[in-house]
């Protein structure tokens, strides 16, 4: 049994959990991640590669947190409450952040081993610095702090 199908069964279960409890906000929460990772299974089959769950779920977590931003800045903060309510269903599915500090550990010994000093290099630090942090660690939290290093 793989991860995904270890994480889609959880999401099974506590959807149907969420249902019976009358959960409104996380049903609809856990019915659109299960339809995000059905899509990308279809996908993938269709492309010949595999589904990462986790994959999938923190591309769903960084839509909301875009809409959080965007709904923030039109002052509309019912929707900004509704945003930060499904995130927070979601980030119980996800694996702990890693710690900015962290993040820039490894991506300062990504730049010291490919000997990177030009700030338009970045995208050779981005590859190597994400394998190794997994699924830790967002890629735009990784751009921002690779960016603020180089800058140095």
């Amino acid at each position: 049994m793989t991860a995904s199908n270890d994480l889609s069964e959880r999401l099974e279960r506590d959807a149907t959990q969420a249902l019976r409890d009358g959960d409104k906000l996380r049903l609809s929460v856990l019915r659109r991640a299960r339809a995000a990772l059905k899509n990308a299974e279809i996908d993938a089959r269709t492309g010949g590669g595999t589904v990462d769950a986790t994959r999938v779920l923190q591309g769903l977590a960084k839509r909301h947190r875009e809409s959080i931003e965007q709904f923030a800045q039109g002052g509309r903060q019912d929707l900004v409450n509704q945003e930060v309510a499904e995130l927070a269903v979601l980030d119980e599915y996800l694996p702990a952040q890693a710690s900015d500090a962290d993040v820039e550990a490894v991506v300062r010994e990504v730049i010291a081993e490919a000997g990177i000093t030009d700030p338009k290099q970045l995208g050779k630090i981005m590859r190597p610095a994400l394998d190794r942090l997994g699924p830790g660690a967002e890629g735009g939290r990784v751009r921002d702090i690779a960016q603020r290093v180089l800058a140095e």
